[in-house]
């Protein structure tokens, strides 16, 4: 064996992952050597000329194997940081993205300015996932409830296993249902990342995603915003006042997305929330005493 057989080994996956079409290929091979070796990258980087272990072969074959497939680096690591948590993730889940932190944020600033007194809130994620968003308001907001549903079972466990893993059980319910359906009484606050991508537009998105990702989790029906238009429908009767319900939407949505909260809720004032692209991407409904 020759001595430089890791770093040799790192050259070799990256030629290959660029060859399949990824796109940040250098970046990947050391993420992929190091699940392998099971090394953390400080310690990958000091062994480029160490043997590249026998034991480990194998499993660098088949993670090599999957992301050549365009399999999501995140599945295949098991793991996806958002706001500077560590979630468990994998095919039962869409993964979550970094501009939904910008979702999170706003709805920390929104129970800023809902919080009157000392009395707990009570908040609602819809279409938890992996339960990104509930588990990153819950570890900020250590003396509210939150309810986390989704309409899927299996990404409900996934959500179940994160809200453990950061020790936020107590205070975080995962419940099935459709939309809002399961709620037995009024909240303070909804946030929401549902579908939002045309149908039609699903075909076109990266192999990683439309081959990998829940299609459950990505098609938003015609115009993308068809479960925002039910969403919106039941929030109207279950939101207190004041209360708040923010919601993510796609590229050149705004509009119609704004229309929909503006009939549904008259009165109220509605924002729209740029992301660091500078693409209109949350919607911000502040439902007031007298908005009815």
């Amino acid at each position: 064996m020759k001595e430089e057989e890791i770093g040799l080994a790192l050259a070799d996956v990256r030629r290959r992952l660029a060859a399949a079409g990824v796109a940040e290929p250098a970046l990947e091979a050391r993420v992929l050597l190091q699940e392998a070796l099971r090394l953390p990258a400080a310690m990958l980087l000091a062994r480029l000329r160490e043997p590249f272990p026998e034991a480990a072969r194998a499993r660098l074959a088949e993670l090599i194997r999957r992301r050549v497939h365009r399999e999501p680096l995140a599945y295949l690591i098991g793991q996806r940081e958002f706001f500077g948590l560590e979630l468990r993730v994998d095919s039962r889940v869409l993964i979550p993205r970094p501009e939904t932190e910008l979702l999170v944020e706003l709805a920390l600033h929104a129970t800023a300015r809902l919080r009157k007194t000392d009395k707990a809130l009570h908040l609602v994620d819809v279409g938890t996932g992996s339960g990104a968003i509930a588990i990153a308001l819950a570890t900020r907001l250590p003396s509210d409830f939150v309810t986390a549903i989704d309409c899927s079972p299996a990404a409900l466990a996934v959500a179940a296993e994160n809200v453990r893993r950061h020790h936020v059980d107590e205070r975080v319910a995962v419940v099935a249902g459709d939309l809002l359906a399961p709620l037995a009484s009024s909240v303070d606050l909804i946030v929401a990342n549902l579908p939002y991508i045309p149908s039609v537009e699903v075909e076109r998105l990266q192999p990683e995603v439309r081959d990998h990702e829940p299609r459950l989790a990505l098609d938003g029906g015609a115009n993308g915003l068809h479960l925002y238009q039910r969403l919106i429908g039941q929030a109207s009767a279950c939101l207190d006042r004041p209360g708040a319900l923010l919601f993510e939407i796609g590229a050149g949505q705004a509009d119609a997305a704004s229309q929909l909260a503006r009939a549904a809720f008259p009165g109220a004032i509605i924002r729209r929330h740029r992301d660091l692209a500078g693409i209109e991407r949350v919607i911000e409904i502040e439902a007031r005493v007298h908005s009815n």
